[in-house]
């Protein structure tokens, strides 16, 4: 007795559907993870509680104003242009070699400016820290 087929059932699966689902999940992770980070971390600077111990060779400090002063060890600080630190952190790498230096922001400055200041200090090859106030227990 010879058997007919009834129905032609081929082995074949399409991928297309599947594909749809991978590309909205992807779309899906993109979308909920760029609105979930900006909004998520809120940063009170500058506190720490990690200290340096070391003293640096020098400090860079910007107050309120955007007024920029520079003190090599343990000097008084005196007021600076923007313009100069980059020559007063290469004459510093001249004198004392390999340092780093202490820049002390206040917290209510842009932080364009301290990036200014890190970009000045990454350029004359010179290390620069941050640096904070202890957090309050």
């Amino acid at each position: 007795m010879a058997f007919k087929r009834r129905h032609n059932i081929s082995a074949t699966f399409s991928m297309a559907s599947m594909t749809d689902v991978i590309f909205l999940l992807l779309i899906f992770f993109m979308v909920t993870s760029t609105a979930m980070f900006p909004n998520a971390i809120k940063v009170m600077l500058p506190q720490s509680k990690n200290q340096v111990s070391n003293t640096p060779a020098a400090r860079v400090t910007i107050d309120s104003d955007n007024n920029f002063y520079f003190s090599k060890g343990n000097t008084s600080p005196k007021m600076i242009s923007a313009e100069e630190l980059g020559s007063l952190l290469e004459q510093l790498v001249a004198e004392e070699g390999d340092v780093f230096v202490s820049v002390n922001a206040d917290e209510s400055i842009e932080y364009g400016e301290v990036v200014r200041v890190l970009a000045a200090g990454a350029e004359k090859g010179v290390k620069m820290v941050l640096a904070t106030r202890p957090v309050k227990k």
